[in-house]
């Protein structure tokens, strides 16, 4: 646990993506939670967290991008998506090993040109946010087998953090 706290503290410090890894239920979201309160850029900042896992991939989209009026039936308005919330903070995607491909290409689009167009939109949104992802998932088994985007991997995992098990640490 000490060597995970001297972890946060250098990640907080950075601008770098970060990937936290671990079993369900260690407290990824705590992980990120403690990079964005340390950070030297970013603490009084949004932090903005959305579970990749929760939604199917064309909610998760527009959620994650936002929306134009009369995209699609029912956008009767325009809507923020949680990366223009979140910026110019940390922007939390968790269960990111869940995410669908298609959608992987967009978040890479965003972390390497810090924009993306809106669901029905014309024009790209600037956005300025640091990406802290986490997953239980073997994301190496799933760039093997086709299911996740290597070069997004590499993006994500510019810092990397282990949660241990539980069971490895007992006391708490």
């Amino acid at each position: 646990m000490i060597e995970l706290r001297q972890i946060i503290c250098r990640a907080a410090q950075t601008e770098l993506n970060c990937l936290i890894r671990g079993e369900s239920g260690v407290g990824k979201d705590l992980v990120a939670r403690e990079i964005h309160r340390l950070s030297a850029k970013r603490r009084d900042k949004p932090f903005v967290n959305i579970n990749c896992s929760a939604l199917p991939e064309h909610l998760l989209e527009s959620e994650l991008f936002g929306y134009e009026k009369g995209a699609f039936t029912g956008a009767y308005k325009s809507k923020p998506g949680r990366f223009e919330m979140a910026h110019p903070g940390i922007i939390f995607l968790d269960e990111i090993g869940d995410m669908a491909i298609g959608l992987q290409a967009k978040i890479l689009q965003v972390i390497e040109h810090k924009e993306f167009t809106k669901v029905g939109g014309r024009h790209p949104v600037h956005v300025d946010v640091q990406v802290v992802a986490a997953t239980n998932a073997d994301l190496e088994s799933k760039i093997a087998r086709g299911i996740f985007r290597d070069d997004l991997f590499f993006r994500l995992n510019e810092v990397f953090v282990w949660a241990p098990p539980l069971r490895e640490r007992r006391e708490d």
